[in-house]
């Protein structure tokens, strides 16, 4: 199984914050398994949707210069209201810190006004190409994949 957590991203100012959007819908595999009688978004689902908005200001921010960015370390992580389906899950993210291969981003992510998540992430960008240069034409792949799919979550390109 494999998640992508964020449906639309609202709002983006490079090298500053990201506003997003996760709608929770019954759809969603997870939920036949977690709380089958109270559907709700598991925490560390929370997370990652936080994580991966990060990931969007960074790839903005960097131009696309990674191919490859995980989860460092997740630091501070609190959880509030849950997210059941049918609502909507807003990741509101600022960047800390922006260095060369490393990055710190505060983010919080509130159901209705309610907070549901929040955490300080640290993630770290790295191409293939950096460990195995015959690697290079995979890092190309990927860097495309995500422009394209950038452009589906902010609309741009449409007509």
């Amino acid at each position: 199984m494999r998640f992508t957590l964020i449906d639309q991203i609202w709002d983006i100012e490079a090298g500053k914050s990201v506003t997003a959007l996760k709608r929770l819908t019954l759809a969603e595999e997870y939920l036949a398994d977690h709380f089958p009688r109270f559907p709700v978004m598991p925490g560390v689902l929370m997370l990652q949707a936080i994580v991966e908005a990060s990931a969007w200001l960074w790839r903005v921010t960097t131009d696309f210069r990674y191919s490859i960015m995980t989860l460092r370390e997740a630091k501070n992580v609190k959880y509030g209201t849950f997210v059941e389906p049918g609502r909507t899950l807003e990741l509101r993210v600022d960047a800390v810190k922006i260095d060369e291969a490393s990055a710190t981003f505060k983010g919080k992510g509130l159901v209705e006004g309610a907070t549901a998540v929040t955490a300080r992430v640290v993630l770290v960008g790295y191409n293939l190409r950096d460990r195995s240069p015959q690697t290079s034409a995979i890092d190309e792949r990927l860097i495309h994949h995500w422009r394209e799919r950038y452009a589906q979550l902010t609309g741009w390109g449409k007509s």
